[in-house]
């Protein structure tokens, strides 16, 4: 007798196929992340760096995006799409041999330039998710996903905390750094192997070599007619993404430095603070993203400006642990609202014709509010938002040095304008794109 699988929930039927397969992915990934990136500042101290050469390792992770991504989109919305994530996810991995290794900081800021250039998959990625879901699916499927994929990273940065405290900064981040290199090469293979199409790849469409500057001048060129065609509030949403990643690249890489350095905290009492952080936003994703399906995108982005705006800036006026787990608790809730919110936004006002395109210049738009970890690069990144990236992380290391205090003065303001953008231009479309 022929054995009969259990059926899938009817609430939970999209989450099979490629969303099953990026979930997958996306716990390992995000349980390797969330060991490495929270602690990757201590790093660079430990091979002989300064607050001034962090910044500078976090500039050079944009760049190569700015050659790639308008490529990204040409391929996105012309040639296939699977293909181009599981190569990149497979070189990642090999990249994070060049961490493993390294001696000394300059060795980190070169595999991070490379690193850079794997950004290509995000545009593919972002398009492949949006078109896997239907619109009343978007924003719990966003969720969802993003849910599942961190239950097994709620542990990670204690985890790390206690790896690093017992074997040290090096080689404990050496360690850290092998899991990467596991967990991409593996993610690449599945991608390969079980990802399937959405759309029917044109085979006179592909990418030749002495076409990539024209489609790289195009694209540029093209940025002012892209985005008259899009509606005021997506507009709008650029702004706040560009925004949102300049604050993270300012305020991002130094939160564990000032956690330890200022406040007096150990690398386990941070770990234990982004593990409470971690399970919060993860048992707080889900239920937010049916929230945002079932009463729309632009109120609940409010919500997460304004709980981001109490937990950012005031983190400077902590001086307990108590204080400083439940400041990152709110900006927990916070991100658990924003990351969908704004991503279903997206995919609900952009046409699936330009998808690839739009997400190549403005990403995801799942930008972290308060990222511990930089927040400088992800599915959210796009080329417009790359230069602003570059130029904030450049001079965010200096300014950590001038005053420690500032970078989160700087992200209280740039929160605060977001806050007016969204009041005053987010609006929900009132028939979502397929």
């Amino acid at each position: 007798m022929a054995r009969v699988m259990p059926r899938i929930p009817d609430s939970l039927s999209f989450m099979r196929g490629n969303m099953l397969v990026f979930t997958v992915t996306r716990i390992l990934g995000q349980f390797g992340r969330s060991m490495a990136f929270p602690y990757a500042s201590l790093y660079i101290l430990a091979l002989g760096g300064e607050p001034a050469q962090i910044g500078l390792v976090n500039s050079l992770a944009p760049l190569a995006g700015l050659l790639v991504f308008p490529l990204a989109g040409y391929i996105t919305d012309n040639a296939g799409r699977v293909r181009i994530i599981g190569i990149a996810s497979f070189v990642s991995g090999l990249g994070y041999l060049l961490h493993v290794t390294a001696q000394r900081w300059e060795v980190i800021a070169i595999s991070v330039f490379i690193h850079g250039f794997m950004v290509i998959q995000f545009p593919p990625q972002s398009a492949l998710i949006a078109d896997s879901l239907a619109p009343h699916d978007r924003g719990r499927g966003m969720a969802l996903m993003d849910s599942l994929g961190s239950l097994p990273a709620m542990v990670a940065p204690y985890v790390a905390g206690l790896v690093i405290s017992l074997f040290g900064v090096d080689p404990g981040m050496r360690y850290l750094y092998a899991f990467l290199v596991f967990a991409y090469t593996t993610a690449g293979w599945m991608d390969l192997r079980f990802l399937r199409e959405t759309t029917t790849p044109n085979p006179n469409n592909g990418l030749r070599l002495r076409e990539s500057w024209r489609i790289i001048r195009e694209a540029y060129a093209g940025i002012p007619d892209t985005l008259r065609q899009l509606p005021r509030s997506i507009r709008a949403l650029a702004v706040i993404i560009i925004l949102c990643f300049v604050s993270n690249a300012i305020v991002g890489p130094f939160w564990v430095v000032y956690a330890v350095t200022h406040l007096g905290l150990s690398t386990v009492e941070w770990g234990l603070i982004l593990l409470v952080e971690t399970v919060l936003r993860t048992l707080v994703a889900v239920p937010a993203g049916v929230m945002v399906d079932r009463y729309g995108r632009t109120r609940f982005m409010v919500l997460a400006l304004v709980l981001a705006l109490i937990g950012v800036p005031t983190f400077i006026l902590a001086r307990s642990f108590a204080l400083i787990l439940a400041l990152r608790a709110v900006i927990a809730v916070s991100n658990a609202f924003f990351g969908p919110a704004a991503s279903a936004l997206l995919a609900d006002t952009v046409p699936r014709d330009m998808r690839g395109r739009v997400m190549a210049a403005l990403g995801r738009g799942s930008v972290w509010l308060g990222s511990s970890g930089g927040g400088t690069g992800g599915p959210g990144l796009g080329f417009l938002i790359i230069l602003p990236l570059f130029f904030a992380s450049l001079g965010a290391g200096y300014l950590y040095d001038a005053r420690p205090t500032a970078p989160w003065l700087v992200a209280g303001v740039a929160i605060v304008i977001c806050l007016g953008l969204t009041l005053g231009f987010i609006r929900d479309p009132q028939n979502a794109e397929l």
